[in-house]
């Protein structure tokens, strides 16, 4: 598996623009996740929400890397797992894991993943935290 792959399961895909699943309401998504410049009655096709999806990866490595520079450090997986939590909740509220961040910069990935488990975003994305706690304490993608 990649990051590609995982995020295409995680975000799925939705031609059609649609509102924050919490909020019921702004941002508005589409493709694979992209927010920003979304409006409501936006429509894609599968090709231009390939290429939002590259671009929306660049722009999570760019941000994670200037945020957390250790991060270029870590294995694929891992680096893999930061970037999916990155894409689905942004660098902000990521950046407000702080001991789970900490544990990963001093490579303790099994404190890691059990605080990546403890968080209300566990309780709101489910199977996929499990997955990426798994990822991040095994180093291999899931």
């Amino acid at each position: 598996m990649d990051l590609i792959t995982q995020l295409k399961r995680d975000e799925g895909l939705r031609l059609h623009a649609y509102p924050d699943p919490l909020t019921h309401a702004e941002p508005w998504t589409i493709g694979y996740g992209h927010t920003g410049d979304v409006k409501k009655g936006d429509l894609i096709t599968e090709h231009q929400a390939e290429q939002l999806l590259l671009l929306d990866i660049d722009k999570h490595k760019k941000e994670l890397e200037k945020s957390l520079p250790w991060v270029c450090i870590l294995d694929d997986a891992r680096y893999g797992c930061l970037l999916n939590m990155a894409f689905n909740m942004g660098i902000p509220k990521l950046l407000k894991f702080k001991n789970t961040l900490k544990h990963v910069e001093c490579a303790r990935y099994n404190d890691a993943s059990e605080g990546m488990l403890d968080s209300l975003w566990a309780k709101q994305v489910k199977d996929r935290a499990i997955r990426l706690s798994k990822q991040m304490r095994t180093g291999e993608w899931h």
